[in-house]
This record gives structure tokens, C-alpha cells and sequence, in this order.
């Protein structure tokens, strides 16, 4: 019981790296073959399938991210490697919602991978861009959906094609037999042609062409609707052999993967699978152990940002305060610059008074002083005369 365990163990195993390779080989193959439509920079993580809350990363660094238009299946496909290792294949459905959680940061579900995925971007910028392009693919995903489903509708009716490439209607009553808009206009013509004579005799001409007209209106209806059954029937059949091309693809693709799994099977041993199986165990112990490193520094980190926001708040006090007592100082100082105005004002005013009085003062003593020369003349004048 314990060897076929451990088969079944290394089969399961190698079917998973077998198929794990083919996608890489697609993702190469499909990037190689077709540009993205729209490519950026993100962190991917990835939910926890025990706990359902916490986040795991996926890379230990940035990685590109892309959309893909896969025009073989007609889908919108978010992808995205990490150098050999497929990270993202998450196929765009019209139900799936982008939630933008911060700044910088996305998530959506992804209900055929039963897991979520999440992208943190280097700014908020990015993340809008994102968020738009999958909206836009979103919405063309839902509009090629509908487009599927109405052609699945037409094609409903089974079809066949002849030899010769002709499309040839099944056997059906209705062939036979006619249908029943074909067997009431039989009935009716063999019903007017046993009556004609009785309704010609009893019936005005008048009336009889409009019974003609209203049957030969419901027959172009009934070719009408024929034409519109051929053209459907015609769309159908093409349809139908596209998907028996695409489904024989399907399956010589599966028989090739079957076919890989078996020489892999011929090809691996039990020293190598244990072998590999102790590396992924070391590799996911020392990234669990740098990632509980990372967790027990961010405390610290934390605590020292929370010391320099106070720092940061206590300088912004003293220099509010600084700030409030230059400002009273200004004030005063500004009312002494008023005084120091009036005053200089006042002065101004006191000094063009005193020059004015001045002035009339000189000019009164000019007329006194030519009013004693003159006096001193006529004196000098008198004693000459005397």
C-alpha cells in the first residue's frame, strides 16, 4: 500500500510539472507570437488558502504583468512569469471585480483558480491604469460571451452537409409532409380550387383578389422566414465544423501531454524526487524565514516613524509658538512705526511754521532797515542844509 501511495504521489507530481512546463511553453509561445495589449510594473501576492486573510507574495520583486488577448479562444487573459516559473494565468470573465483597497494596491478573485490575486503598484497612477484596462477587457469579455451564446442559439438546429459540399436539410415529417404553414396552404388552394366555381358565383370579383393578396402576402412571409432558416442554418454549420477543428486541437494537445507524463514517468526516480521535494522544502523555509524576519522588524520600524512624527509635531509647536510671538512683535512694532510718523509728521509740520514766521519776520525787518536809511539820508540832508 505504501509503494502504490508513493506512485500515485510521483505521478500526481510529474502530471503537475508536466502541465506546469506546457503553460510556460504557451505563455513563451503566446508572448513570442502576440504583443500585450497593455503591460506594467507590480508586486503579486497571492491569499492564503488555509487562513483566507493574510497575504503571500509570489515574487520577491516587481514583475511585469501584461494583458493578452487570446484570439483562438476569444478571451482577455491577465499573465504574468517570474523568470521560468508561471505566476498569474487568470482568465477575465464578465463577473470578476477589481477593488481598489488603497493607494496603491488591487485585488480580484479568480473563481476558476479559487484563489485571489493582488497587485501592489509603485503609485496610485499605475493602479488607475489597471483598473481601467480591466474594466475595458471586462466589459469586451461579457460582450464576446453574449456574442457566443446567441451563436449558440443558431445553431441550435441540427445540420448536415452533403458530398458535394451542399448543405442538405435533415429528414424530418416536416420535409416529407410539408410543414404546417405549407400543408394549410394546400388545404387552402385545394379548398379554393374545389370551391372556385361556388365563390366566383357567390362571391363579388372584388373580394376574391383580396383573398389572392392576403395569401400571396403570408406566402413571401413564409419564403421570408425560409430564407432567414437558411442563412441561420448555413452560419451554424460553419460553426459547428470550427469547433470540431478546434476540439480535435483539444485532444491531440492531451494526447501529447498524456504522452510527455509517460516518458517522464520512464524517466524519474525516487532519489531525484526526493531530492527535489528537500530543495522546495529548504527554498520555502528560508522564504517563510525572511519573510518573519521582515515581520518582527517592521515593529521597530514602526515605533521609530511614531518617535519622529512626535519629534516632528514638537518642532511644529515651538515653531507655532515662535511664529505667534514674531507676529505680536511685528504688531507692536508697527504701531511704533505709526507714532514714530505722526510725530515726524507733526515735526515737519512745526519746522514749515516757524520758516514761514521766520520769513515774514526778515521781510518786516528789510522794511524797517530801509525805512532808517532812508531817515538817516533826509538827517544828512538836513544838516548839509543847515
Amino acid at each position: 500500500m505504501e509503494g502504490e501511495d508513493w506512485w500515485e504521489q510521483l505521478t500526481d507530481k510529474l502530471c503537475a510539472t508536466v502541465l506546469h512546463t506546457n503553460q510556460i511553453n504557451y505563455f513563451y509561445s503566446l508572448s513570442f507570437r502576440k504583443k500585450p495589449i497593455f503591460s506594467t510594473q507590480a508586486h503579486v501576492f497571492q491569499i492564503d488558502p488555509n487562513t483566507k486573510k493574510n497575504w503571500v507574495p509570489t515574487s520577491k520583486h516587481a514583475v511585469t504583468v501584461s494583458y493578452f488577448y487570446d484570439s483562438t479562444r476569444n478571451v482577455y487573459r491577465i499573465i504574468s512569469l517570474d523568470s521560468s516559473k508561471a505566476i498569474i494565468n487568470s482568465t477575465i470573465t464578465p463577473n470578476m471585480t477589481f477593488t481598489k483597497t488603497s493607494q496603491k494596491f488591487g485585488q480580484w478573485a479568480d473563481s476558476r483558480a479559487n484563489t485571489v490575486y493582488g497587485f501592489g503598484f509603485s503609485s496610485e497612477h499605475h493602479l488607475s491604469k489597471f483598473a481601467e484596462k480591466f474594466q475595458e477587457f471586462k466589459g469586451a469579455a461579457g460582450l464576446a460571451k453574449e456574442k457566443s451564446q446567441e451563436k449558440m442559439e443558431l445553431t441550435s438546429t441540427p445540420s448536415q452537409e452533403s458530398a458535394g459540399g451542399d448543405i442538405q436539410f435533415p429528414l424530418t415529417p416536416e420535409s416529407i409532409n410539408g410543414t404546417d404553414d405549407e400543408r394549410v396552404m394546400a388545404e387552402v388552394r385545394q379548398n379554393s380550387e374545389s370551391r372556385a366555381e361556388p365563390i366566383q358565383s357567390a362571391l363579388p370579383f372584388s373580394h376574391s383578389s383580396t383573398i389572392r393578396k392576403h395569401w400571396e402576402a403570408q406566402l413571401a412571409t413564409l419564403k421570408g422566414n425560409n430564407a432567414k432558416l437558411t442563412a441561420s442554418l448555413l452560419e451554424s454549420t460553419a460553426n459547428v465544423k470550427q469547433w470540431k477543428q478546434q476540439l480535435a486541437a483539444y485532444q491531440e494537445e492531451a494526447e501529447c501531454l498524456h504522452n510527455r507524463v509517460t516518458e517522464l514517468e520512464c524517466m524519474s526516480s525516487q532519489a531525484n524526487e526526493v531530492h527535489t521535494h528537500k530543495t522546495e522544502l529548504n527554498q520555502t523555509i528560508q522564504e517563510l524565514e525572511s519573510t518573519l524576519n521582515k515581520k518582527e522588524e517592521e515593529p521597530e520600524r514602526l515605533k521609530q516613524e511614531v518617535d519622529s512624527a512626535r519629534e516632528l509635531q514638537a518642532q511644529r509647536n515651538s515653531l507655532t509658538q515662535k511664529l505667534q510671538e514674531v507676529e505680536i512683535r511685528k504688531k507692536d512694532l508697527e504701531g511704533q512705526l505709526s507714532d514714530l510718523e505722526q510725530r515726524l509728521k507733526k515735526s515737519q509740520n512745526e519746522q514749515e511754521a516757524f520758516r514761514n514766521n521766520l520769513k515774514t519776520l526778515l521781510e518786516i525787518l528789510d522794511g524797517k532797515i530801509f525805512e532808517l536809511t532812508e531817515l538817516r539820508d533826509n538827517l544828512a540832508k538836513l544838516t548839509e542844509c543847515s
